[in-house]
């Protein structure tokens, strides 16, 4: 009769166990360089939300000018190639021009009309950033203002004030991220032909307002108390209602605004033009396009709203759940015109859209095709404009006789 033999394990060796744990070891010091790594890149994406840009990033090459024309010839990119007016930082003799339409384009470059004059001794850079500005003064409104200053905690905010005879109505225009109030000029034209006093508000760390802390956004969760002064301000120079405007991240501040402010009960309406919703939306889209991995944009939220990471990104304890205006669209109030595009490419247009479907009784989403990010009027003015002209007639917002 035959048995069965059973293996029987083979003890391991002491160099085998050896190599085992080296082998563990390994492994893990390789795991925590890749999340350190991580960390790093984490901390150096949450530095690049929070901070402003110290000058404006170069994104088009200037391929030529022709002067007997007064042309100019740009590198064909997804904003070179838009229709509309629009504007050009650059470098040299001329530190902003003006462009104007489309006048020819091929697969690489595209030609258009120079708005600003530019002679034979002007120089100007290779590259250039590309803006839809296109005013970047306000005298060049032709609209009297005046310069004023807004008290707020941090200090005094400059202002450009468009005063209206006898206007009880006010707008507030708040500009967004990387730039200034000269963002919001172009409004300006539209809302002061209405009867409206218009009133251009610059916010904490943004370049022409006290500078905080690091210096750093904090996203809306803490600008909003400067345009709750200058709410306070107008009411104080006679305004009775008030309409807050905001562009991009100036959407954001706005919205913190009406949520927050001790003056909701004067806020009569919110325009917001490419507005960021819902931070979560733009900075996941944003890591989508710069192909960070995941845990990266994980990290990089946490970091955002923790504030582990302060010491290198002098943020943090951003609550992104109190910026989710979607989940939160039960505590709005007021009426809220949204212009965006779904071609934005910077702040997606998703979180404008759920807004909308979360509270149409409040909110009226105009969707645009084409016109990018914040460049709505640039590339459709009549239809902008109209959206706006339309929208305030209908809430009864325009000055009797503006109609």
């Amino acid at each position: 009769m035959k048995h069965s033999r059973r293996a029987v394990p083979r003890a391991a060796t002491p160099s085998t166990r050896i190599g085992l744990r080296a082998a563990v070891a390994a492994l893990a010091g390789a795991l925590a360089a890749v999340s350190a790594v991580w960390a790093l890149v984490s901390l150096q994406v949450v530095r690049r939300i929070v901070t402003p840009p110290s000058r404006r990033i170069p994104d088009t090459k200037i391929v030529g000018v022709d002067l007997a024309a007064q042309t100019i010839t740009l590198q064909r990119t997804p904003d070179t190639e838009l229709p509309g007016r629009y504007g050009l930082f650059t470098s040299g003799s001329e530190p902003y021009v003006k462009l104007g339409t489309v006048l020819s384009a091929d697969a690489s470059t595209v030609k258009r009309k120079l708005l600003t004059e530019i002679g034979p001794d002007s120089t100007l850079s290779a590259v250039g950033a590309f803006s839809g500005w296109y005013y970047d003064k306000p005298e060049q409104l032709h609209l009297p203002f005046t310069s004023e200053l807004i008290g707020s905690a941090v200090g005094p905010c400059p202002a450009w004030l468009f005063e209206a005879v006898d206007a009880t109505t006010w707008v507030i225009q708040v500009h967004g991220r990387g730039t200034t109030r000269a963002e919001c000029l172009r409004a300006v034209p539209l809302l002061h032909a209405l009867g409206l006093s218009v009133l251009v508000v610059s916010y904490r760390n943004d370049g022409d307002a006290p500078r905080t802390g690091g210096g750093t956004y904090a996203l809306g969760t803490t600008e909003w108390r400067d345009v709750e002064a200058a709410i306070a301000f107008a009411r104080r120079r006679g305004a009775e209602r008030v309409l807050l405007m905001g562009w991009s991240m100036g959407g954001a501040v706005v919205l913190q605004t009406a949520l927050n402010s001790a003056h909701a009960d004067a806020i009569c309406g919110l325009i917001l033009e490419s507005p960021v919703v819902d931070w979560r939306v733009v900075l996941g889209f944003q890591a989508g396009q710069l192909h960070l991995p995941y845990p990266v944009t994980e990290l990089a939220l946490g970091a955002l709203q923790t504030g582990w990471g302060r010491p290198m990104t002098h943020a943090g304890g951003i609550s992104l759940d109190s910026l989710d205006i979607v989940a939160r669209a039960g505590e709005l109030r007021h009426p809220i015109l949204i212009l965006h595009s779904d071609d934005d490419g910077f702040v997606p247009s998703d979180a404008s859209h759920a807004l909308a479907d979360a509270r149409p009784d409040l909110v009226e989403l105009h969707v645009f095709q084409v016109a990018r990010h914040t460049k709505l009027w640039n590339y459709d003015p009549e239809r902008w404009s109209s959206a706006i002209r339309e929208w305030l007639t209908r809430h009864d917002l325009v000055a009797a006789g503006q109609h």
